[in-house]
């Protein structure tokens, strides 16, 4: 029996996502929103973290913002250094969005989406769930929308949630990037506070990590 090297067996898996595709099409709307546009929801959801005004909330966004330039910049390397063609641009695929044929390894939508996922799961374990669930369905969804191949998201998840990891491990540890990240809130606090208020039941909410 012939032993297969990785890259069969990514492809292997990668077929048996995408051909989904075709045996449970019913899904495929469900599997274009997740692939092209649920990453919108991770952005929308960090904004509206920072604007409930809370200083915990605060230093997670800033942290996860952090990560994320991290994580993206080590990407970018590896893209760069590991060059790998979109599925659809080697293989006869069921290709459900369009996508220009750039690097398809590592994933930019895993790392973006576990980046911020594993961010909110530090400080927040319930939404931090919700969060990781939805990362996952946007990286099978890159799968099935034949895009990526397995191996891409799950490195791409890797390295989002790595880098959340090492981000949340260096202001816990470090004194000096924790007073740099609260002279950054409290100097944007000192704006904000000037075109909107904050009420007293806002200011009056704990300020203790999870």
């Amino acid at each position: 029996m012939m032993k297969m090297d990785f890259s069969q067996v990514d492809y292997q898996w990668f077929q048996t996502i995408n051909q989904l595709g075709d045996t449970i099409a019913v899904l495929n709307p469900i599997m274009r929103f997740f692939a092209s546009y649920a990453e919108y929801v991770f952005y929308l959801g960090i904004v509206l973290y920072w604007f409930t005004r809370q200083e915990v909330k605060r230093r997670m966004v800033g942290e996860a913002i952090i990560a994320a330039c991290a994580a993206f910049a080590f990407g970018g390397l590896l893209s760069h250094f590991f060059y790998r063609d979109r599925p659809f641009v080697a293989h006869q695929i069921i290709q459900l969005i369009a996508h220009p044929a750039n690097a398809s390894f590592p994933s930019d939508h895993a790392i973006g989406a576990f980046v911020i996922a594993t961010s909110i799961w530090i400080y927040r374990r319930k939404d931090g769930k919700i969060w990781l669930a939805l990362a996952a369905c946007i990286a099978f969804s890159r799968i099935w929308t034949g895009v990526h191949y397995p191996s891409d998201v799950l490195a791409g998840a890797l390295i989002g949630s790595t880098a959340a990891v090492l981000v949340h491990q260096l202001f816990k540890r470090s004194t000096l990037a924790q007073k740099v990240m609260m002279t950054v809130i409290q100097g944007y606090e000192t704006v904000e506070s000037k075109i909107w208020r904050r009420n007293r039941a806002t200011s009056s909410v704990s300020k203790k990590s999870v």
